[in-house]
């Protein structure tokens, strides 16, 4: 019998957090699953201080999980933590009876299934070097029949008679002979990129930063009038998109960067270097944060611990607020003056809310970037306002 390959079992660890913590990281990984093409149609719940070292779960979980892949046909199986090389070996056997060549199940575990959702959104031949690299570095200790599978879902090629040690050491091989050809090709990326970067940098600049989802390609085409992609997808922007954007008569260079996630596989940090040096680089920080969204807060820690490992912590930030029509309708009585101040007092300094989809506070947004872009600019020309001349092109709006 052959298994709905587009369906998956969500698997996580329950005890180190809130139910509700829990189940936000499960509804999470189902989006993500979601985004990749695939549904998720149950969850399990391991409640344990620390995964087991051998499976992640526990006997009795394990026997649960196998019992249900094998009723419902599932052929993913998508856990919410990274696996080690051999938790993955042990859980293909036990899902993966020798005895039935029928049943196929993937194991992902959440860095291999973000690998796979930035290799599919990558556009340009940076991007998707970058990805293709983090995603080969990630599953070189890693090699088992995951390995076959996938590629054969790729429309790899090559001939494979079975999964044998010699197979699979030939495997290492091939990838670390790709691992080398695209560090490499990477290289040469970075050098015309840095390039591109020098010429700008009597400009200003600004980034869009914030957790994946929460709306800053739709502030990017309402501040810039380009026409990102922007859908309701996790990493529907993956490559920087930088436009030039001139407010009263004054320019600067804003970018659309790859929204953060809970554990960003290391490897894909490391890997887009390049790309994250359009954060790093920036004059100024736009933190888009989804305020409707419940766990909102952890999400600004999140994008917060990202910036600081990626080096770019010292940067001003603006914290823009986003979808407060919606956090109005769930909040009917929330003290936005109070709100604005608690964040005050916890290091941002520039607070607004606005709406995107609404175009909501839009000009209020665009006020108080022209003040912070021609701070800047007039450090870099410090004669270009000779007269004192003040250019307020929008109304300040009170929101």
């Amino acid at each position: 019998m052959e298994y709905d390959k587009n369906t998956a079992v969500l698997v996580a660890l329950g005890s180190a957090q809130t139910s509700d913590e829990t189940n936000e990281h499960l509804d999470e990984l189902a989006f993500l699953a979601e985004t990749s093409g695939i549904k998720s149609i149950h969850r399990v719940v391991q409640n344990l201080p620390h995964p087991d070292p051998r499976t992640f779960l526990g006997k009795g979980k394990l026997e649960e999980l196998k019992a249900y892949v094998k009723e419902r046909q599932v052929a993913n199986v998508i856990f919410d933590e990274d696996l080690t090389a051999s938790q993955l070996r042990n859980l293909e056997k036990a899902l993966n009876p020798a005895d039935n060549e029928d049943l196929k199940v993937t194991i992902y575990d959440r860095s291999l299934l973000i690998l796979e959702i930035f290799l599919m959104r990558a556009q340009t031949a940076q991007a998707r070097t970058q990805v293709e690299l983090a995603r080969n570095q990630y599953l070189l200790p890693r090699l088992t029949r995951l390995w076959t599978h996938l590629e054969r879902q790729r429309g790899g090629t090559g001939t494979r008679g079975g999964a044998g040690e010699k197979e699979i050491e030939t495997d290492r091989r091939n990838i670390r002979s790709q691992i080398t050809i695209l560090k490499e090709k990477l290289d040469k990326i970075e050098k015309q990129r840095l390039t591109q970067r020098k010429a700008r940098a009597n400009v200003v600049r600004v980034a869009l930063v914030g957790y994946t989802n929460v709306g800053k390609s739709t502030l990017m085409n309402l501040l810039s009038g380009s026409g990102v992609l922007a859908e309701n997808k996790l990493f529907a922007t993956v490559d920087s998109t930088v436009r030039k954007v001139v407010f009263g008569n004054i320019p600067f260079l804003l970018s659309d960067t790859v929204g953060f996630i809970r554990k960003l596989p290391h490897h894909l940090i490391e890997s887009f270097k390049s790309t994250l040096d359009e954060v790093r680089e920036a004059d100024l920080l736009l933190h888009v944060v989804d305020l409707a969204h419940p766990f909102h807060d952890n999400q600004i820690e999140v994008v917060m611990k990202t910036l600081q490992e990626i080096g770019a912590a010292d940067i001003p930030v603006i914290l823009v607020l986003n979808k407060i029509d919606l956090f109005r309708k769930q909040n009917p009585d929330a003290n936005l003056d109070e709100m604005r101040g608690s964040y005050r007092q916890h290091g941002f300094s520039d607070v607004i809310f606005v709406s995107a989809t609404a175009n909501e506070n839009i000009n209020g947004l665009k006020q108080l970037i022209f003040e912070r872009v021609k701070e800047k600019h007039l450090k870099l020309y410090p004669n270009f306002l000779k007269d004192g001349y003040e250019f307020s092109p929008w109304p300040t709006e009170a929101t």
